[in-house]
């Protein structure tokens, strides 16, 4: 049975205007054009926000939580990732940005940074064991992870079995909370404060986990001009700041691996950069490498559609700050605790078979390729398919026609015109 998803990236069909640019982007063919208007697969759709990014109709939009969420719960705790200190200008203390969320609002601020920092520990310790098959792959953007399972199977048992940093934040931070305040663990909300919609679904709908802990999602672009002002109103901040430059340089892209202190890595961002990565390990062409860092995001986190600043510009003021702090300020004092490892196992989503019956999907492929090799393989994305080979898929699976390939459509026109013409000379 096909799993019911929930999708943080939503499409407002009045401001769509049927044009191509995120049909041909979508790193896993979830967009068509049908009827002049676009159309999201829901079942293919990894939620990287790609579509958001180069849409010029603004018709792709992200679900994400007000900032009212926080008032369901009676203590509050804010999860800022190591992107969102990268926003500011002229931001020399991060202890000014910790103060301003507790000025709106929040009862506790976790930076998500001191998780990282744990992560990499942890990630180090299992690594270390040579049980991990190599290389390892980074379980941090829900959105690579979201792609491996639907379209890169046989990579799933490389994923990293540990919890991305904002899951692991927020279940740190309400024991830690529930320890100093003695409230009922359903009066404490975390609330992840996102540079992406991919972290959004992350939370709706977890993978190597049942359940996050993790009770709303804002986006940074929502949270950010209220924190400008408040900023400017803090005069003496209280330290609360508790990562070192590991944590803070997850924010961009090679940040974890580099925290790894493993030399035999590959880190790549943007989504298509990420697909080549994948192609080429599935192919089995990096045999010397122990750990792979992939963001769906250029630049990383720092790159996420719900930022408001220039990812490079972002990644240029986060590793300023950074300078400043020590190297790292967490770690693991004996084995890997279970709340950071994997829940349950990530399992592959057959989304890109033509049918569970071999025999029909063998079948199914055979009509595909004849029908692809009919096409003129130009990929112009006219049909509203990406590519000639998406069309005939489409076809065979009954959602399009032939005839929806505008060349295969000027055949048949320039045919019957000589048709007529030859018609009309046999009359005369």
């Amino acid at each position: 049975m096909m799993e019911s998803y929930f999708h943080s990236v939503t499409l407002d069909r009045d401001a769509c205007k049927g044009c191509t640019h995120c049909v041909k982007r979508c790193p896993t063919e979830a967009i068509r054009v049908r009827g002049g208007k676009a159309k999201i697969i829901r079942e293919r759709c990894i939620d990287c926000g790609e579509c958001i990014r180069v849409c010029p109709h603004h018709a792709k939009q992200a679900i994400f939580d007000p900032l009212s969420v926080i008032d369901r719960f009676q203590y509050k705790i804010a999860l800022p990732p190591p992107a969102l200190y990268g926003q500011f200008n002229n931001l020399d203390d991060v202890d000014i940005l910790l103060n301003a969320l507790k000025m709106m609002g929040f009862d506790d601020v976790f930076e998500v940074a001191r998780a990282a920092e744990i992560v990499s520990d942890a990630t180090r310790r299992m690594m270390s064991t040579g049980l991990l098959p190599r290389p390892v792959i980074s379980s941090a953007c829900p959105a690579v992870v979201r792609l491996i399972r639907v379209r890169f199977p046989e990579l799933i048992h490389n994923i990293l079995p540990i919890h991305a940093p904002i899951e692991v934040a927020a279940r740190m931070a309400k024991r830690e909370a529930a320890q100093r305040t003695g409230l009922p663990a359903d009066q404490i909300g975390a609330f992840f404060i996102s540079p992406c919609p991919a972290k959004v679904t992350a939370v709706r709908m977890p993978l190597g986990s049942r359940r996050s802990a993790v009770d709303g999602v804002v986006a940074v672009r929502d949270v950010y001009p209220k924190l400008i002002h408040l900023m400017k109103e803090v005069s003496l901040p209280e330290e609360m700041a508790g990562s070192g430059r590991m944590g803070m340089g997850w924010g961009s892209s090679g940040g974890e691996a580099a925290a790894l202190l493993n030399e035999r890595y590959l880190a790549a961002d943007g989504i298509e950069n990420v697909i080549s990565v994948l192609e080429d390990l599935e192919d089995n062409k990096f045999t010397d490498l122990d750990f792979v860092e992939l963001n769906a995001c250029s630049a990383g986190c720092v790159g996420g559609v719900l930022n408001v600043e220039n990812p490079y510009i972002a990644k240029a003021k986060l590793k300023r700050i950074r300078k400043y702090r020590p190297v790292s300020c967490n770690h693991i004092e004996d084995e890997v605790p279970r709340e950071v490892k994997f829940d349950q196992a990530v399992e592959y989503q057959p989304v890109m078979e033509l049918d569970p019956d071999i025999r029909v999907a063998m079948e199914k492929l055979g009509r595909m390729q004849a029908i692809e090799q009919s096409l003129p393989g130009v990929d112009c994305g006219s049909c509203g398919a990406p590519t000639c080979r998406a069309l005939a898929e489409d076809v065979v699976r009954g959602f399009a026609s032939e005839d929806d390939c505008i060349y295969r459509l000027r055949e048949m026109r320039e045919a019957i015109e000589r048709l007529q013409e030859s018609q009309s000379a046999i009359k005369e």
